[in-house]
């Protein structure tokens, strides 16, 4: 197998808890979170996106693709857990973390979120359009990781919320700074000290989210949605890029908003913390069986 294909996209690695496709056709880099044992944010899965984020990168400065059709335009992140997306972050590391009182520790595992979380958020400082399609809950940590694309695509089924503030704790690894990016203060605070979930449906009509289709449609419409995008993409790359320069979020925000979220957790009482191993004896008990690992359901060969 050669180092790089026909489309000069350099073969994919393999993964052991993500599934990844190119379609050459759109030019468009699937990639399908299926995290095991819990459809949480672990530190194996982490390490896997950072991998590919730098494949996705290798890409955008490949000398032999030309600049105005660089091999990947568009990525698309999704999940194979049915009715998951994403629950967030790794509670048991949380409990245990905190309960020791490992600030370093628990420092570390949000910047290693914070450290896939941004370069999705800034298109890889490339001209590409990345883009979440989400067909179940979206929550805490999955909740960040979807509206971190430039495009949030859900089914009418999924669902979304910030249950942070429930443990006396807020969301840390992006979510106030990107939700006052798409919506309004007011807004953000009562998604954050609210903790409650709303449909797809709710946050589309607050603006957080993009686009709303049936159930069992999610990725039809990701096709249908770049398919219309590239015939202006040279124009919505250029506004993204503008946007980003006009109301950036930078890196380092992101760390200093985390340093913030690390301090706060410290502070968790014992009541707190029993709260959340709850709700991790919980999410045990739900997905005792690993997601399976067949290939999703491809569509391929999109012109």
């Amino acid at each position: 197998m050669s180092d790089v294909c026909p489309e000069h996209v350099p073969v994919w690695d393999s993964y052991e808890q993500l599934l990844v496709r190119y379609d050459p056709c759109l030019k468009t880099v699937w990639y399908t979170l299926a995290p095991r044992p819990l459809p949480c944010f672990n530190r194996g899965i982490l390490g896997e996106l950072r991998r590919l984020q730098d494949r996705i990168r290798a890409c955008g400065h490949d000398p032999q693709a030309a600049d105005r059709n660089p091999p990947v335009q568009y990525t698309v992140l999704a999940s194979r857990v049915p009715g998951i997306f994403n629950l967030g972050g790794d509670l048991k590391l949380f409990c245990d973390l905190i309960g020791k009182q490992d600030g370093t520790a628990l420092f570390d595992y949000a910047k290693a979120c914070i450290d896939v979380l941004h370069p999705n958020l800034v298109n890889y400082e490339q001209p590409l359009t990345t883009i979440s399609l989400v067909q179940g809950d979206a929550l805490g940590g999955g909740f960040e990781a979807a509206i971190s694309s430039n495009v949030v695509i859900a089914e009418a089924g999924a669902r979304f919320g910030l249950p942070e503030f429930l443990f006396n704790l807020i969301p840390g690894m992006g979510a106030c700074s990107l939700l006052l990016r798409r919506t309004t203060p007011e807004i953000t605070r009562r998604l954050v000290c609210g903790g409650q979930t709303y449909t797809a449906r709710q946050m589309c009509d607050l603006g957080v989210i993009d686009l709303v289709v049936p159930d069992g449609e999610g990725e039809q419409a990701v096709v249908d949605f770049i398919r219309q995008h590239r015939k202006k993409r040279n124009a919505y790359t250029a506004l993204d890029r503008v946007c980003r320069l006009i109301n950036p979020i930078t890196y380092q925000e992101l760390i200093e908003v985390t340093r913030v979220w690390v301090a706060a957790a410290l502070q968790l009482t014992p009541r707190d913390l029993r709260l959340i191993a709850a709700l991790a004896r919980a999410q045990d008990l739900r997905f005792a069986a690993p997601p399976s690992m067949a290939p999703p359901g491809a569509l391929e060969g999109h012109g």
